[in-house]
């Protein structure tokens, strides 16, 4: 089942998507995250859905705007393909391969869970940025909490899974991660998320023998197609990846745990390591990516100019002197 947010006539709603793109609307819901909260798991969540299939359609997605599916309230997003790991070093530092503490445990970091966009919302370049970037990831979206879960557990958490394009400013990522810690404002502007929430049972039929995915991902830039790849190319599955971020802590209904960067052309950065030039340029106002995976449907956002970025002085330089 498909799960969309939209606003129609300035208002919001959620619905159920069928096949032709009819929307059904989930009676006096307009939050997709209270709905994971309330319904307590799958099965109630396919409940919900089905009734309201019995009640009057409402407007084709055609008609309406498309909003995210759901605003999560936190983002995780991890690195789980090698070839992106070993084409974005390439491209950052000239550096071959790819470290052997990676394989210790699926890395993520959180990003900004107050900068999500819809399906075809455009998106600003991030204050001072030259050198924007898409990159391609499916997401996993939590649909009932739990902590220390082992991955057999986890599946039953997982509640669906959406597009999720990580936005990326590689000239502001680059500098600020020489401090040593994570990327912020590199990270910070925007995450499209969607179009629709695809309930994990739909997709239980790609999954293969190790439990991942077998979903085709195609990245596109004004109409041309620049990354192919396929999900189950990840080094760690999504429950294993649920795993890891509960471990210690709370994973709880509408979280979104992104894939990582696929391989193959799934950002720029990567294609620019393999190259050894930047080729496609960073991206620009009026282009557009569209980025598609099997099963889920397709994304596609327009860049357009951002905000100037506000002066701020440099640090302060103080005296190591104590009196």
């Amino acid at each position: 089942m498909r799960f969309a947010a939209y606003e129609y006539r300035n208002r919001r709603h959620v619905a159920v998507v069928e096949e032709d793109g009819t929307l059904y609307p989930l009676p006096g819901v307009d939050s997709l995250t209270a709905l994971l909260a309330q319904v307590g798991g799958l099965a109630e969540l396919l409940e919900a859905g089905s009734t309201t299939l019995d009640t009057p359609a409402g407007p084709h997605v055609s008609e309406v705007r498309l909003l995210p599916p759901l605003q999560p309230p936190t983002v995780r997003d991890f690195v789980t393909f090698e070839e992106h790991v070993e084409g974005v070093r390439r491209s950052v530092d000239g550096a071959a391969g790819v470290p052997e503490q990676w394989y210790a445990a699926p890395t993520f970091y959180f990003t900004n869970p107050y900068a999500v966009y819809g399906p075809h919302d455009d998106i600003p370049v991030p204050p001072g940025s030259t050198s924007l970037d898409f990159e391609l990831e499916v997401a996993a979206v939590i649909g009932t909490e739990g902590r220390d879960l082992t991955p057999e557990r986890a599946r039953d958490h997982i509640i669906g899974y959406t597009i999720f394009n990580d936005w990326s400013a590689r000239d502001l990522q680059s500098a600020e991660m020489k401090t040593g810690l994570g990327p912020c404002k590199g990270k910070d502007t925007a995450t499209t998320l969607g179009p629709y929430l695809v309930t994990a049972d739909e997709l239980d039929k790609y999954r293969d023998e190790e439990g991942f995915l077998r979903l085709a991902l195609t990245a596109s830039l004004n109409g041309e197609t620049v990354g192919t790849d396929l999900l189950s190319n990840m080094s760690w599955t999504f429950e294993e990846m649920v795993a890891y971020a509960s471990r210690g802590t709370l994973v709880r209904p509408g979280d979104v745990l992104g894939s990582g960067t696929c391989g193959n052309g799934g950002c720029l950065a990567e294609l620019w390591g393999v190259r050894g030039e930047q080729d496609p340029p960073p991206l620009k106002p009026g282009d557009t990516v569209t980025l598609t995976v099997e099963g889920i449907g397709s994304v596609s956002n327009t860049v357009v100019a951002g905000a100037t970025p506000v002066p701020l002085p440099t640090g302060r330089r103080r005296s190591r002197e104590r009196p």
